[in-house]
């Protein structure tokens, strides 16, 4: 299963609230990141939607940007090279 960009913007919605332009641009990071196959490469797991929302909701709160800087930040520390696909701004 690959990562559903649309499905995975309704979800971030639905399940964290925020802007239609924040979760847009965190489907938009998702989707490049699963493109640039680094995550699966990393950690031997292909990247869905259903991946990030689980990670996402291990974060400790707030917006879904705020959420996917969270995680890439860990990213980042576990394995390096994930700064790129960080989020610092968004049309909201």
């Amino acid at each position: 299963m690959s990562l559903d960009s649309d499905r995975l913007e309704t979800r971030l919605n639905e399940a964290f609230g925020g802007s239609t332009g924040e979760a847009r641009v965190v489907s938009r990071q998702a989707t490049d990141l699963a493109e640039s196959g680094q995550y699966e490469t990393d950690t031997g797991i292909q990247l869905t939607a259903d991946i990030v929302l689980e990670e996402l909701t291990d974060a400790p709160g707030g917006t879904p940007a705020d959420r996917w800087n969270w995680w890439i930040g860990a990213l980042e520390i576990a394995y390096g090279g994930y700064r790129v696909f960080g989020i610092r701004q968004y049309r909201r």
